[in-house]
Formats: C-alpha cells, sequence, structure tokens
C-alpha cells in the first residue's frame, strides 16, 4: 500500500486497528527491562506504544504516515501518557546502535530486501539482553480474507525470519492460527508468526 492509501486510511476517525494493544504485546512486553526504552516500528495510529508506556516504558513510535502519528499523540494524551513520534521511512530511519532495550514490529509487513536489513539494523541497535518481538502474517494469510497485505513477498515464513535473525536467542519462535481482532483491520481467524528473541550479552 503506497503512503496516500495509508494517509486516507489513518485519515478517517475510527481507528482502523482499534486503540488496545496486540495480544502477543500485551503478553510478553514484560520480557523487556521495565523503564527502558522501546522503539516501535511502522508503529501507525499508535496503540501499541501508548500501551507499552503506559507499562513505563519510554517509547518512540516511527512511522511514514503524518495522520496516524497524529492519532497516536491523540491516543497518548487520551490515556495520560507520553510518547515520542518519529516520521520516517524504515528503509533511511537510524535505529543507532545499542541504544534500545526492546524493538517491537506488529504487522510491520516490508518487501523481503528491506525487511532483512531493517531486522539487520535492529538487532545491531538492540542493547545487550534486549528483546525484539514481532507479530506478522505469513503466506498461509492469503488464504483468509481477514487483514493484512495481498502479496507474498510482504509475507514472511517463521523459517525466513530465523534466518534474519541470527545473532539473537529465539525464546518463543511460532507459526500458527489464532482469532486476532483488531479493530476492523484485522478481524478473524489469521494466519500468523510471533516471535520473541533476545540479543546476548
Amino acid at each position: 500500500m503506497n503512503l496516500e492509501k495509508w494517509e486516507q486510511r489513518y485519515g478517517a476517525l475510527e481507528y482502523f486497528y482499534g486503540t488496545d494493544p496486540n495480544d502477543l504485546l500485551r503478553q510478553r512486553c514484560d520480557s523487556i527491562r521495565l523503564g527502558g526504552t522501546v522503539l516501535c516500528l511502522a508503529e501507525g495510529e499508535g496503540r501499541n506504544a501508548v500501551f507499552l508506556a503506559g507499562q513505563g516504558y519510554q517509547v518512540t513510535a516511527v512511522d511514514q504516515s503524518v495522520a496516524g502519528l497524529a492519532k497516536a499523540e491523540r491516543l497518548a494524551a487520551q490515556r495520560g501518557v507520553s510518547i515520542v513520534t518519529a516520521l520516517a521511512d524504515l528503509a533511511d530511519y537510524p535505529m543507532g546502535s545499542a541504544c534500545w532495550d526492546g524493538i517491537v514490529s506488529i504487522w510491520c509487513h516490508l518487501p523481503r530486501g528491506l525487511r532483512a536489513d531493517v531486522h539487520r539494523r535492529a538487532i545491531e541497535a538492540l542493547t545487550p539482553g534486549g528483546v525484539f518481538l514481532l507479530e506478522t502474517y505469513t503466506p498461509a494469510q492469503l488464504a483468509h480474507h481477514t487483514g493484512g497485505p495481498r502479496s507474498a513477498d510482504l509475507l514472511p515464513t517463521l523459517e525466513q525470519l530465523q534466518g534474519e535473525l541470527v545473532g539473537l536467542e529465539l525464546v518463543h519462535a511460532v507459526e500458527c492460527e489464532r482469532m486476532v481482532h483488531e479493530g476492523s483491520g484485522h478481524d478473524g481467524l489469521s494466519a500468523v508468526v510471533q516471535i520473541v528473541a533476545i540479543k546476548g550479552e
């Protein structure tokens, strides 16, 4: 989806993916050092970043959509928390080196080459002991019509992700089908891959 379409989607009054956090993030965010710095990739309307801020994390939400980040800031204000927003394309965004205690990638669907590059930079950007948390649709999602892109190039398998995340210890790595209910954008039985991984000390 091009940027103009994202701006139209996020420009609507409703939160397309809802305002509640992703299930995996809710269940596993305590793997990240409490109070630590967290970077949320392709964060859109901000529901996950705002949730993390509410748990006491120092959160930066990066996305290429002006409309999405405006809604993220609005949601943060409504919830009484503070987040930092960064308007950027992930192809160009400097993540830094050894500076994030957690990096969160929820439904961040990128072309395979760019995805591998983003993951390489994410590993470098994690502090020792830092946590990478990901959920994304797999190619099997094409058999469903419950959310996500319709291009196989944007839908990784667990095996592909394992190859891209060499250097991290995968403490949770599964492909499964599960019910996802996140606003009108993700609703129903879904084919996903989930990863929680830790960078060595």
